[in-house]
């Protein structure tokens, strides 16, 4: 695992596309349990290095209902975005994570992570690639029929201050996937 990710963190596969040169950012174990798929670093995250160190991850970590401490240990949380660098900046927001990560990467790290319980997919991004026709037509629909990809993956909207709009249109998240998505957390890292 460490000499995969020295390899990971040196990549420069689509350098030529990234307006601050690479920086790719991964956090991964042996023994993870449970694997964060989101989209791509922001430029916060490309200039410490360290994965959801921003008001997304604030977020994220309330909904997850951990700790600081928890959610980078990385025995318990294995940190894997669909673009390991800052894509750029879009019309309205950062651009899509470049396509070549995912392909690139994820399975060879897969491979490594032996006792994984949840796969956490943040995002269209992470959904279409790892439930490909099982994913439904929107990111709202997929999400809303979480149930569907459980016990291995739990589909989530991204966990963004841009999303609030989101979050106010759809109250049954907060009702009905977040008390299901920290169950399952505290069940898993209780466990261990």
């Amino acid at each position: 695992m460490d000499i995969l990710l020295c390899s990971i963190r040196q990549c420069t596969i689509c350098k030529a596309h990234l307006p601050l040169g690479p920086r790719p950012v991964v956090s991964a174990h042996p023994d993870s349990k449970i694997v964060i798929v989101g989209q791509a670093p922001g430029t916060k995250v490309h200039k410490t290095g360290i994965p959801w160190d921003d008001p997304s991850g604030k977020q994220l970590r309330k909904w997850l209902d951990v700790t600081d401490e928890e959610f980078y240990d990385e025995k318990k949380f294995a940190i894997i975005p669909m673009g390991f660098c800052y894509p750029g900046k879009g019309k309205s927001g950062d651009l899509p994570p470049r396509p070549e990560c995912a392909p690139q990467w994820h399975q060879p790290l897969f491979d490594e992570l032996k006792n994984v319980e949840l796969i956490i997919l943040i995002g269209m991004y992470a959904q279409k690639y790892y439930l490909q026709k099982e994913a439904k037509k929107t990111l709202t629909e997929t999400v809303r029929n979480y149930n569907e990809y459980l016990p291995k993956y739990l589909p989530l909207p991204h966990p963004s201050p841009r999303n609030r709009f989101w979050l106010a249109k759809n109250p049954w998240f907060d009702f009905e996937v977040l008390p299901e998505l920290k169950e399952r957390v505290k069940h898993i890292l209780t466990a261990l």
